[in-house]
C-alpha cells in the first residue's frame, strides 16, 4: 500500500511538472464538439500592416496596437466610444485622497487564451515586464506608469496595489492603453508574433508579410462569435477596396478613396461603419534646421487652403478641416482657440518679404542665407497622409517654397522623426489616447522624451507642468486651451484636420463597428451574418 501511495504521489507529482512545462493549456484546441460538427465560421479581415505585424507591446508602439487591434490582448480598462475608461479585466479601481496608491480588483473567472488564471501575480508580471524591457519613446510604459511605481499583488483578495511617489491622474485611462495590456508573460515564448493575452482570440500561426491566423480563445469569458479569424496585411486602401469586392476578404479597415467608399454607400452588399475619431493629422515642423524661422513657419500655414484640400474630390470630407492640435470634436475648448493664420497667399508672400526671405535669382524659389529653400516632406501611405503632403507641396510651391517629398513607411516616417531627419513630417495620431490629451501634448513639451520637432516655449512648459499636477477637470480643460493657443501662435505644426475612421463588409458579417479609441478592431462584438 506504501509503495502503491508513493507511485501515485510520483505520478501527480510528474503530471504537475509536464503542465508547467507546458503551460495552463492549449491555446488553440478546437471548440469542443463544433469543428466536426458543422462548418467553421471564419471571419477574413484585410488590415494595414505595422512594424511587420509584431504584437509584442514592449518593443513598439506598434505592437502594442497590433495586439488589441487583433483581439488578441486586454487591459484592465478599456475606452467606451466617449473615451471613458471602464473596467475590462479589472472589476474596480480604488484611489486613495492624495492620488498616490490605487487599489485594484481583478474580475473573477478571467482567463488567458492558453487557459492559465489571470491573477493578480501575473497581471504583476506583465506590467513590470515593461519595466524591465521596455524601450524609451511612445512604447515606453512610464509614459503611462511612472517606473519608480510600487506594485503589490495579493492573489487570495485577486488585487493590484500601486503607489505612486507622485500623485498620478487619470491612471484607470493610463492603464487602458495598449502598451499597458496584460499578457501571461511566463508561458509566452516568442512575444514578437505569438503573445498570449486574454482577448477573444488566440494567435494559431504567423507568415510574414501575409498575415496571422486566429482561433477562438475557447477560455474567454463570453461566447466568442467565429471559429477562426484570418487577417491578411493589404498594402493600401486600393488593395483592401478590391479584396472587399472579390470576396477575399469580408471586412475592411480604413479604406480611403472617396470613390471606394462612395461606391459602397450606395451598394447594398456592403456596411459602412464611420466614426468621428479622435485623430488629428498633422505635420511636425523640425524647428533644429531651417524651420526654426518662425515667420517662415506662419507663412507655410497661410499658404495653405485647409478647407479645399479637405473637401477636395481627393480627401472627400474623411477629415474636418481645423487649425488646433486637438480636434474639434473633443471637449477642450475648440471653440476658445484664435486662428492667426487663415489661408491668405498674399499675406503669407507679405510675411517672407518682411522678413527678408525672398527670391533673388528669380528661379521661383525664395532663399534664406543665400541658399534656396528645400524642405525634406517626410510621410507614408496612410490615411491619405501623401495626398496631404502633395497638396501642401502644391501649395507652397506657389508661395516660393521648395519641396522635396520623401515618401517611404510607416517605419521610414518614425525612424526620420525620431532622428530628427526631416523638415516636415507628416502623422496621424491619437490625440486622447489615455481618454485625455496629456500624452499627445507632449510631443512639444522640451523637457520631456517626445519633443521630436525641437520646439521650446517657457510658458508652454510651465503649463505643461501644472497640468501634470491638476486634478480639477475644469481646470485642467482651461490649462490645454491655454497651451492649444501658444501652439497656434506659435505655428508650430500643419494641421491637416481630423480624422474619422471607417470599417465596411459584406454581407457575410452581420455586424461591425469602428470604435472612437483606434485600439479595438477585432472584437467579440463583430458577428456572421445569420
Amino acid at each position: 500500500m506504501k509503495n502503491k501511495k508513493r507511485i501515485v504521489a510520483l505520478f501527480a507529482a510528474t503530471v504537475m511538472i509536464v503542465s508547467s512545462l507546458a503551460g495552463c493549456g492549449s491555446k488553440t484546441d478546437k471548440p469542443e464538439g463544433t469543428q466536426e460538427a458543422k462548418a467553421e465560421k471564419v471571419l477574413k479581415f484585410g488590415c494595414a500592416m505595422y512594424s511587420d505585424g509584431m504584437v509584442d507591446s514592449i518593443a513598439q508602439t506598434n505592437g502594442a496596437w497590433n495586439a488589441m487591434r487583433y483581439g488578441v490582448s486586454e487591459s484592465l480598462f478599456k475606452f467606451d466610444d466617449s473615451m471613458n475608461a471602464k473596467p475590462c479585466l479589472a472589476e474596480k479601481m480604488e484611489e486613495s485622497e492624495d492620488h498616490k496608491t490605487f487599489v485594484i480588483t481583478l474580475k473573477d473567472g478571467i482567463k488567458f487564451s492558453d487557459g492559465c488564471e489571470v491573477t493578480a501575480t501575473k497581471v504583476k508580471e506583465s506590467i513590470e515586464r515593461g519595466f524591465k524591457e521596455g524601450p524609451n519613446g511612445t512604447s515606453a510604459p512610464n509614459k503611462f506608469l511612472p517606473y519608480d511605481s510600487k506594485i503589490t499583488a495579493d492573489d487570495a483578495k485577486k488585487q493590484i496595489t500601486i503607489e505612486t511617489t507622485e500623485p498620478t491622474v487619470n491612471l484607470a485611462g493610463r492603464l487602458a492603453n495598449p502598451v499597458m495590456a496584460i499578457f501571461d508573460v511566463e508561458h509566452t515564448t516568442d512575444f514578437t508574433n505569438g503573445a498570449i493575452g486574454t482577448g477573444p482570440y488566440a494567435i494559431e500561426s504567423f507568415t510574414e508579410q501575409v498575415g496571422y491566423e486566429l482561433v477562438a480563445n475557447k477560455n474567454y469569458r463570453e461566447k466568442v462569435p467565429y471559429d477562426k479569424v484570418s487577417i491578411l496585411f493589404m498594402g493600401d486602401a486600393s488593395a483592401k477596396a478590391n479584396a472587399l469586392k472579390n470576396g477575399q476578404v469580408d471586412l475592411v479597415e480604413n479604406i480611403t478613396n472617396v470613390a471606394d467608399i462612395s461606391e459602397f454607400k450606395n451598394d447594398d452588399n456592403y456596411t459602412v461603419d464611420i466614426t468621428t475619431g479622435i485623430r488629428t493629422g498633422f505635420s511636425y515642423m523640425n524647428q533644429n534646421g531651417v524651420l526654426a524661422n518662425k515667420e517662415l513657419r506662419k507663412a507655410i500655414l497661410m499658404g495653405i487652403d485647409y478647407d479645399a484640400i479637405c473637401n477636395s474630390n481627393t480627401i472627400g470630407g474623411l477629415y474636418v478641416p481645423g487649425f488646433a492640435v486637438l480636434p474639434s470634436s473633443t471637449d477642450y475648448g475648440y471653440d476658445k482657440l484664435t486662428n492667426p493664420y487663415k489661408y491668405n497667399v498674399e499675406e503669407a508672400k507679405a510675411t517672407l518679404d518682411k522678413a527678408g526671405i525672398v527670391d533673388k535669382d528669380g528661379d521661383g524659389i525664395r532663399e534664406i542665407d543665400g541658399k534656396n529653400i528645400n524642405l525634406t516632406y517626410v510621410s507614408y501611405e496612410n490615411r491619405l497622409l501623401n495626398e496631404f503632403s502633395d497638396a501642401h507641396t502644391q501649395y507652397l510651391k506657389e508661395i516660393g517654397i521648395g519641396i522635396t517629398p520623401k515618401y517611404g513607411s510607416s517605419d521610414d516616417q518614425w525612424k526620420a522623426l525620431t532622428t530628427g531627419d526631416y523638415d516636415i513630417n507628416n502623422n496621424n495620431w491619437t490625440t486622447v489616447g489615455t481618454g485625455d490629451p496629456l500624452d499627445f501634448l507632449a510631443n512639444w513639451y522640451s523637457e520631456g522624451d517626445a519633443d521630436y520637432c525641437g520646439y521650446k516655449n517657457s510658458e508652454f512648459d510651465k503649463l505643461y507642468k501644472e497640468f501634470l499636477e491638476e486634478f480639477d477637470m475644469d481646470k485642467r480643460k482651461e490649462l490645454v486651451v491655454q497651451m492649444q493657443q501658444i501652439l497656434i501662435d506659435d505655428a508650430v505644426a500643419i494641421i491637416d484636420g481630423y480624422y474619422s475612421s471607417s470599417m465596411i463588409y459584406s454581407k457575410n458579417v452581420g455586424k461591425a463597428h469602428i470604435s472612437t479609441a483606434d485600439y479595438y478592431w477585432i472584437t467579440s462584438d463583430i458577428i456572421p451574418a445569420e
